[in-house]
């Protein structure tokens, strides 16, 4: 039989299982990329406190650990691998008693196993997140803050009204590749048993002995995945900034 044939036969007969597997890929990226951006944010707050001379002492030892923390949080988590990062999460589980089995009810990918997955993947993607926007939030020109101030704002209504909206704005080409990054790394999470796209296609190709028929079937989903992901974010980067994908010349519709 030739590989044509097998893709043939491995998509007639394992085409639930690779669209099961499809949708735990996307399940993992679309919230760990986005529950992670939350926590990045808050990360990236947190390195940027200073502690003030006029700042009491208990004010300054909680700035200080916060900025401890952030930074400590973020430099041991991309430097260590997602794939060590989730066998440390399911070991330390099983040995704090914790079954990611009987956590919930089996519904196709979503279990136990994918709650553990979305947990590693969002605190994972949430130290890449902080440095990204870190960076957007350094890119804000001071004196927006400077006019905030003057109108009479405050500087927790500056931060959240005025910089952060710029910076995530200015931030959003890193975060859509964070995101198409996701979609690939989540394929590590295998490990522990998250039932997404290489999860289904090591079981029908264990199944069925079609190894290279059922990798080259993800390989092409994954591309399409992610020429998908760039147009939705080159999309959207157009329309933040201002543009149309199309304009009319003579009543004829041509490319922006």
């Amino acid at each position: 039989m030739n590989l044509g044939e097998d893709i043939a036969r491995m998509l007639g007969s394992y085409w639930k299982e690779f669209l099961l597997g499809l949708a735990g890929t996307l399940l993992l990226s679309v919230i760990g990329t986005g529950v992670g951006l939350l926590f990045g944010i808050f990360l990236a707050l947190g390195k940027r406190l200073k502690p003030l001379k006029n700042d009491p002492w208990y004010l300054k030892a909680g700035k200080g650990t916060l900025m401890g923390f952030s930074s400590g949080y973020s430099a041991i988590v991309r430097g260590t691998p997602m794939m060590v990062q989730a066998l440390l999460f399911k070991y330390g589980c099983m040995m704090m008693g914790v079954n990611w089995n009987n956590i919930l009810p089996s519904i196709d990918v979503f279990n136990g196993w994918m709650v553990a997955g979305l947990i590693v993947i969002t605190l994972n993607t949430a130290a890449y997140m902080g440095e990204v926007v870190l960076s957007g939030l350094n890119g804000v020109d001071k004196g927006q803050s400077e006019g905030a101030r003057s109108l009479g704002l405050s500087s927790s209504q500056t931060l959240w009204s005025v910089v952060l909206p710029q910076a995530l704005r200015n931030a959003i080409p890193t975060i859509g590749n964070e995101w198409i990054v996701n979609i690939k790394d989540s394929s590590v999470l295998n490990v522990i048993g998250v039932a997404e796209l290489y999860f289904a296609a090591y079981n029908a190709a264990n199944d069925s002995y079609a190894f290279m028929a059922s990798y080259l079937i993800i390989a092409v989903i994954y591309l399409i995945l992610t020429l998908l992901s760039n147009l939705v974010l080159k999309i959207v980067g157009v329309k933040l900034e201002g543009k149309r994908l199309f304009r009319f010349s003579h009543g004829r519709r041509v490319a922006a």
